[in-house]
Formats: C-alpha cells, sequence, structure tokens
C-alpha cells in the first residue's frame, strides 16, 4: 500500500480553517472543494496515459491522453458528495460511480445500502472519495466491494486520517494496488471512533446538520 500525506502550506491552511468549529457549512462545503483539487493532483500521479500526437499552430507535438478505460469516481455517500467537484474539475473525462454506506455507531462496522457502479470494473482505476479515514471500516468495505467487481487499482482521497484506520486499511489490503491520500495524518482516534482533533462529522458540517 503506498500512502501520500500532503505536505504543502495551502493544503494545512485549508484543513485548519476546516478544523475550526466557527466555520459555516457554505465556507466548508467551498474549502473542501478546493482542498480535494489540490489533493487529486498527487491521487491521479499514476493514472494511465497513452502516447497521443496532436498538430499545434506551428507543428507535431508528441503528449499524452488518459487511457480507455477512463478513470471511476466513487464518492462513498453522503459525505463524500462534498469532494466529488473538486476531483471531477481535475478530471473531468473520468466517469462517476456511487456508493452509499452507513456506520453502526455501536459496532463501528459499515454495510453498503445503495450502489451506482458501471457493471464491469475489468482493468479500472477507481477513486474512492472518503472525507474521514477514522477506524477504516466504511473504507475498506469499499475498496474490497470494488476489487470483487474487478477493479485492479484502488485510490482513496480523504481529507483526514488516524493512524488505526490506516493500520487497518494496510493489513487487509496486501498484496493489492492501494494508495491512500490524506490532506493530514491526525493522531488517534476518540473511545467513540472520532478523529482527534479531526473535524467534526464531516457529513453534518458540509450540509449544514449540526444540532
Amino acid at each position: 500500500m503506498r500512502v501520500h500525506v500532503a505536505d504543502h502550506p495551502l493544503i494545512t491552511h485549508k484543513i485548519t480553517v476546516l478544523r475550526d468549529e466557527r466555520t459555516p457549512s457554505p465556507m466548508f462545503r467551498a474549502l473542501t472543494e478546493e482542498l480535494v483539487t489540490l489533493l487529486a493532483y498527487e491521487a491521479t500521479r499514476n493514472v494511465r496515459v497513452e502516447k497521443v500526437t496532436v498538430r499545434t499552430p506551428v507543428s507535431e507535438a508528441s503528449g499524452l491522453a488518459i487511457s480507455k478505460p477512463r478513470p471511476l469516481v466513487v464518492p462513498i455517500l453522503r459525505a463524500g458528495l462534498g469532494m466529488l467537484e473538486g476531483m471531477v474539475k481535475l478530471v473531468p473525462t473520468a466517469e462517476v460511480g456511487f456508493l452509499g454506506m452507513v456506520r453502526n455507531e455501536e459496532t463501528l462496522q459499515p454495510a453498503i445500502y445503495a450502489e451506482r457502479l458501471p457493471d464491469d470494473l475489468s482493468n479500472r482505476q477507481c477513486f474512492v472519495l472518503d472525507p474521514m479515514l477514522a477506524t477504516g471500516g466504511s473504507l475498506l468495505a469499499a475498496i474490497n466491494y470494488l476489487f470483487d467487481r474487478g477493479a485492479v487499482d484502488v485510490t482513496a482521497v480523504c481529507l483526514l486520517g488516524a493512524p488505526e484506520g490506516l493500520a487497518a486499511i494496510e493489513k487487509a489490503t496486501a498484496g493489492r494496488e492501494v494508495t491512500i491520500v490524506l490532506g493530514a495524518l491526525d493522531e488517534k482516534l476518540n473511545d467513540v471512533g472520532y478523529i482527534v482533533p479531526g473535524l467534526g462529522d464531516a457529513g453534518d458540517r458540509l450540509y449544514g446538520t449540526v444540532g
């Protein structure tokens, strides 16, 4: 498993504002989109390409184009939707699928309640969007689901991660082509499975449902 933790002052600045409990939902959404575009730059470093030749106003030029089958971007509902626009801004030709997952707050175990994906994921590169890598349960379930459907390479883009979740993903995906891209790696999980210091519930903060 490959892990990349972003080390850029703009990324750290945006995450700092996201952490602040005073940041309102509209700003939280806008910053999340901006942050994901920055993280997507690193996440797509190994996207498959092919050589092409184009004609400039002066002469021919050799270049690269994204190969087919196109990359598949898969936000995990609901919070992953807040990351989608930032990803497709960088890769507008990518195909988009969806996975609906819910976590049992007592057992912390995930379950898939909805999916909208291509029937055949053979030879596909997939990019999973999930704001928080906490216990790793939801993300691991999504990764395994994509591999079971034929995917050969899965990259997860997360705003924040905890060491416990990262270790769980690494142990469970040994031998598979998995990359984790994080905006920051935080200290730990608390006793109810939330990232510390974290930024709270990303879905609630994105969509303004904090009580």
